[in-house]
């Protein structure tokens, strides 16, 4: 049964009481005086040593007050307060007297807990009701379960909890945040579903299945889906979310194997194998061209399994939302998992994407297989790595060749990665161009790493990215591509092609894709050990022809080496202005103030140095100054503008601050004549 302190209705409570129903009330309305003919009555919620009995209309504003309005309230059902030794405290000496003191608390009409304080007992309620639990085992009519949020996201529904972005233990994890990840994941499979088809991609970590989903919605017969989740509740609204999108189920678990089929599932002829095992257990069963870990934290757990049996040219993208240790927050939880040492930089972000992809390409060497990254970001909640399999030991000897340390000045933010080789360096300060060891006291540098010094990124394979998502109109991920496409070129030149990059040479951007316009047998992938030779020689050609053009490693903040008491230019003019001086530039991704170039941090703060002016202080003798040089560099800049118009896109942005210092100028004049 359930406790007395949980009622429906006032009237409910004082009969416990033994108080008549309307007692109190039609007393006061016939100026009735109860105590006359009234006996003395106890609160059925506290002790007689808390509160002593007393007549009705005490008892009735006792009950009322006390513990009918700070009750919480639930399906109906009130739980009040109560005062009885249901939860005994402690006991506590006083004196040679000892009493035991029961403190006021709450019965939880679901589990029977007793809970001290009104919000935590709100709190305790509300993770119940996310936990789906709202049957209380006190009341006899069932409760009604509370109704699933149906989301929808790229054409595809999905049926999430309450507390979705909030989860529990055993609840299923949609974070909406994540859909630029989810389309990322998405375009790169779809490159991969161009070169060759059918393929079958892994979806590890399920939770609410929506990435599968969208996979096979979109996809369809070009792609053979396996969502995985360990938990069964993942398991159960994965196969929920599977009709509600009117998809045909094949359930697969350890104990035993069937199908399962929606009546009105006759719309969408795709099947979806959900499995419900360890994501360690079903990597090492099965084979699969693509797959996809993005575990609760750190997926350096699960990087053995995936490379055990993906297949050769296949993609291996995972998700780390470890962020804490990847960004140098937890420093020691990094090295206990990554076996890295760092510290927090400037570029800390791009250093984060160099740590997973070294341990991925770790991994992929101690199953005898390299990687080629195609892909690497990192944005606020998540780092995303895509790499493609290149099985044989010596593809996996030039991946592993890449992991080199890190030296870094602790001065300047000067790095450069330590040279190749075993012989120990007599002075490893002279790697670095920067002498701020010469001039400064003590030790100014530290090894970080080790860290993948290869490229992060592959200008074909993110070109072909961003035409599928122009195609299924992406366009949270078009954005980014355009600017990951920039940084891979390290050009500021935003020019993309209308026709589709397919109908290019395959062979050379990706060295695996055999192009024919007969049947789609020919045009496969070929597999097999009679063109092994054939595929890694074009892989090694491709990767030789990209090397020479790779872009420079890491990138520079234009806040953290501005000058102080001096304006610095608009970060679109100083990238001009570096292209001007002949080096490579480009923004990045990493950091929305950052830019990417080949030139020494030295070069690097003269020209930005050279194009900073004085901060305006209201003098009159310094407006011409500053509008001569902005109106000089607007002058260089429009003459490129109008030799190359097309190449230089940033250059409407940059008149603004023209025409403030216009604008500063004339009214600087205008003070000195009044």
């Amino acid at each position: 049964e359930k406790h007395i302190s949980i009622q429906r209705h006032l009237a409910d409570l004082e009969k416990l009481a033994d108080l008549k129903e309307g007692e109190f009330t039609v007393a006061v309305s016939q100026n009735t005086v109860l105590h006359v003919t009234d006996e003395k009555k106890r609160c059925p919620l506290c002790p007689e040593e808390k509160f002593k009995a007393c007549y009705s209309h005490k008892l009735h504003r006792h009950l009322q007050n006390l513990h009918w309005k700070v009750s919480v309230e639930f399906e109906g059902y009130r739980m009040c307060i109560c005062h009885l030794p249901c939860r005994p405290v402690k006991p506590n000496l006083v004196g040679d007297q000892t009493f035991s003191k029961m403190g006021a608390h709450y019965h939880c009409i679901i589990c029977s807990a007793t809970i001290t304080r009104r919000t935590d007992m709100i709190g305790h309620i509300n993770r119940h009701v996310n936990k789906g639990e709202t049957e209380s085992r006190f009341i006899t009519v069932i409760a009604p379960k509370s109704s699933h949020e149906v989301l929808k996201e790229s054409a595809t529904d999905v049926q999430v909890l309450p507390n979705y972005s909030t989860p529990q233990k055993t609840d299923s994890y949609f974070n909406p945040k994540m859909k630029l990840n989810r389309q990322l994941i998405f375009c790169a499979l779809a490159v991969l579903a161009e070169e060759r088809k059918p393929i079958e991609c892994l979806d590890a970590f399920g939770a609410t299945g929506i990435m599968g989903l969208q996979w096979a919605k979109h996809l369809r017969s070009s792609v053979k889906v396996t969502i995985n989740d360990c938990n069964e509740n993942s398991v159960t609204m994965i196969q929920e979310n599977c009709h509600l999108n009117k998809m045909k189920v094949k359930l697969n678990t350890k104990e035993e194997d069937n199908d399962e089929a929606m009546g009105d599932g006759e719309e969408n002829t795709d099947t979806i194998e959900v499995t419900k095992m360890d994501a360690n257990v079903i990597m090492h069963l099965r084979s699969f061209d693509f797959i996809h870990l993005d575990p609760f934290g750190t997926s350096v757990n699960y990087l053995d399994s995936a490379f055990r049996n993906v297949r050769n040219l296949g993609i291996v993208s995972l998700t780390s939302t470890d962020i804490s240790s990847l960004y140098a927050k937890a420093q020691h939880v990094a090295l206990r998992h990554y076996g890295c040492n760092i510290v927090r930089t400037e570029y800390y972000k791009e250093l984060a994407a160099r740590i997973v992809i070294a341990a991925v390409t770790r991994a992929a060497a101690r199953c005898n297989k390299g990687i080629e990254v195609l892909l690497a970001v990192a944005l606020e909640h998540f780092v995303l790595v895509v790499v493609r399999v290149l099985r044989g030991p010596s593809p996996a000897d030039d991946s592993a060749k890449k992991i080199r340390y890190l030296i870094h000045c602790q001065w300047c933010e000067e790095r450069i990665f330590q040279k190749e080789g075993n012989m120990v360096e007599e002075n490893p300060y002279q790697q670095l161009p920067c002498d701020c060891h010469g001039s400064m006291p003590g030790k100014t540098a530290v090894v970080l790493g080790p860290l993948w010094s290869g490229a992060l990124f592959n200008t074909g394979f993110l070109r072909r990215m961003l035409f599928e998502a122009v195609q299924y109109g992406l366009d949270e991920a078009q954005p980014l591509l355009k600017t990951l496409v920039c940084e891979a070129e390290c050009t500021t030149l935003k020019h993309f092609s209308t026709h589709s990059p397919y109908e290019e040479n395959k062979q050379e951007e990706c060295g695996v894709y055999i192009k024919t316009p007969n049947t789609s047998a020919e045009s496969s992938l070929v597999h097999g050990k009679r063109k092994s030779e054939e595929v890694i020689r074009n892989t090694a050609k491709r990767q030789k022809s990209e090397n020479s053009a790779e872009h420079p490693a890491f990138y520079y903040n234009i806040h953290r080496h501005s000058i102080k008491g001096m304006n610095m230019p608009k970060l679109n003019k100083f990238l001009y202005y570096l292209s001007e001086a002949g080096y490579r530039v480009s923004r990045t991704h990493f950091d929305p103030m950052g830019v990417r170039t080949n030139a020494p941090l030295a070069q690097f703060k003269t020209i930005l140095m050279k194009y900073s002016t004085p901060t305006y202080t209201g003098g009159q003798a310094e407006g011409p100054v500053h509008l001569a040089e902005d109106v000089q560099a607007g002058e260089q800049v429009q003459a490129a503008a109008d030799g190359k118009a097309e190449d230089v896109e940033f250059l409407e942005d940059d008149k603004s601050g023209v025409a403030a210092t216009t604008f500063t100028e004339d009214y600087a004049t205008h003070c000195a004549a009044d």
